[in-house]
């Protein structure tokens, strides 16, 4: 399968509406029933399905349905699956997987008006709020990387600004990346003007200057070089060993 990953609010419903526009087959609806509420937050879809959290032996086979999704006949499809899902993922379906990312500042307020929305809207999918959105989008970050370097996937990293600033080349190496795609159609599908946060100044009641630096050179380094340092891999391994050392909230299997 061609899998989306990311954290929440990072543009993974954006590039599924752009491979759906270039053709690829996707596996998800666009407005699904829980999600008729949030509308206002993704209105061109979110294009999920029960995959969201893994393709593995609790989603396949359909525990409703029965019926199984075949490695070998998906291999075109794409499916949104959020990081902690792809963590779970049977490698079997991992035939490409793109990952997109945005700040964490533009994840904390995106997450406070999901969960806004979510308070409003009747039967919507709740979001977690156990843990500070920051340290939600660090453990996530650091999983997809350290799970993609340990079972060396076909990763393509792309920023959610890389997109929008240049949309032509993203796309065009995208779909060469993926084996073809109606190029023309996948830009045509953007709407940059749908994006809601843009740089917000924000602080952190969890994480000191030190952490957040490397919060910050960690996206930079994706975001400029698609490539992290073994400097910056060093300072990662040690803010995630004293973040667990100091307890500081991690996600559990399932959030």
């Amino acid at each position: 399968m061609i899998v989306v990953t990311g954290t929440k609010r990072s543009g993974t419903s954006m590039w599924m509406q752009l491979l759906a526009a270039a053709g690829l087959p996707v596996i998800g609806d666009r407005f699904p029933r829980r999600f008729i509420g949030l509308k206002e937050g993704n209105p061109e879809g979110f294009y999920e399905s029960r995959l969201r959290g893994g393709i593995y032996h609790a989603t396949n086979p359909d525990p409703q349905t029965g019926s199984y999704l075949h490695s070998d006949d998906t291999t075109r499809h794409v499916v949104k699956v959020f990081i902690p899902g792809l963590i779970r993922t049977d490698s079997a379906f991992l035939d490409r997987v793109i990952a997109t990312v945005r700040p964490w500042r533009e994840y904390v307020t995106s997450m406070q008006r999901l969960r806004s929305l979510e308070a409003r809207a009747k039967d919507s999918p709740s979001t977690p709020t156990a843990r500070p959105p920051e340290l939600e989008w660090w453990q996530e970050m650091y999983a997809l990387i350290g799970n993609a370097s340990i079972r060396r996937l076909p990763l393509h990293l792309v920023t959610y600004e890389q997109l929008l600033r240049d949309p032509e080349g993203e796309l065009t190496g995208a779909l060469e990346w993926l084996g073809g795609g109606d190029l023309s159609a996948a830009i045509a599908a953007i709407q940059p003007d749908l994006r809601t946060q843009h740089h917000p100044e924000i602080t952190s009641d969890v994480l000191d200057a030190n952490a957040i630096s490397v919060l910050d050179d960690l996206y930079d380094a994706i975001h400029r070089d698609r490539m992290l340092s073994p400097s910056l891999l060093q300072r990662m391994n040690v803010l995630h060993t004293r973040l667990q050392r100091d307890r500081v909230p991690t996600p559990k299997p399932g959030q």
